[in-house]
């Protein structure tokens, strides 16, 4: 059996408020992530899912424990993990083309290896017709298509992926959770995919880590084996969306009591 791609052992991550109270944010994290799953993080605000992806990224390390990624330990950002993020994070005085080979110009690749890698980047992600435009000049849902294809170009055996799709309207995230099964069963790659949306993770995740409110920690962690393509409409998908909601509500009753008792 081969080692995990990503383990989290007894992680906990620990923030100071602005009035200087402790803010636990993790609590004693335990997860291990298979070469080529494709697992989302799923909860209500607050629980750490962001957090999380976060550390493992190497953007904001743990206070306690251990991550580890690719057989070694995590202690700052790497080529590779990738991120994409909700935001799109593209740089808007770049072509889609630039934003794409950005990566690459880094690294030192050779302009034709460039070139190449870029071309076909834009067709995989029916980009092609966009290749001189804008960030302005695109919809959401297509600047997000950038931003997973600029990070598809550094070729990371990881991708973190932190509500890529939250800001996008009803059909054009269901294109574009169609788009990345695509890409993930081409690549394989291994993706962890943070999502408030419980359908969103039945249709994408062989397994879904359900986290608690703060302090965010591991409650339980549902296999999905559900065959792929997926229809939200079968018995199967409803039963899981069924006992995913109740676990997700548990935690955000207990957010909303514990507000309660903050006045």
């Amino acid at each position: 059996m081969s080692a995990p791609q990503i383990l989290a052992e007894a992680v906990n991550k620990v923030f100071r408020s602005p009035d200087g109270q402790e803010v636990v944010a993790l609590r004693d994290i335990e997860l291990a992530v298979e070469p080529g799953e494709f697992v989302c993080l799923l909860g209500p605000s607050g629980c750490g899912k962001s957090t999380l992806l976060n550390a493992i990224a190497g953007f904001s390390l743990p206070n306690s424990g251990r991550l580890v990624a690719n057989g070694r330990e995590v202690v700052e950002p790497g080529p590779d993990r990738a991120m994409v993020f909700q935001e799109y994070a593209l740089f808007p005085w770049m072509t889609v083309s630039k934003n794409i080979a950005f990566g690459l110009e880094i690294k030192g690749e050779s302009q034709d290896v460039i070139d190449k890698k870029v071309a076909e980047l834009l067709k995989l992600l029916h980009l092609s017709e966009f290749a001189n435009s804008f960030p302005k000049d695109l919809s959401g849902g297509m600047r997000q298509r950038v931003a997973i294809a600029r990070v598809l170009a550094l070729d990371s055996p990881i991708l973190l992926m932190d509500e890529p799709f939250g800001a996008l309207d009803a059909l054009t995230r269901r294109n574009l959770q169609d788009e990345v099964l695509r890409i993930w069963m081409k690549f394989r790659k291994t993706i962890l995919f943070v999502t408030h949306g419980i359908e969103e993770s039945i249709y994408l995740a062989d397994r879904v880590v359900v986290m608690t409110y703060r302090p965010g920690t591991v409650k339980t962690i549902v296999p999905i084996t559900l065959s792929r393509p997926r229809d939200t409409a079968s018995p199967e998908f409803n039963a899981l969306k069924r006992h995913l909601t109740g676990l997700v509500m548990e935690e955000q009753r207990r957010h909303e009591e514990d507000e309660i008792r903050k006045g």
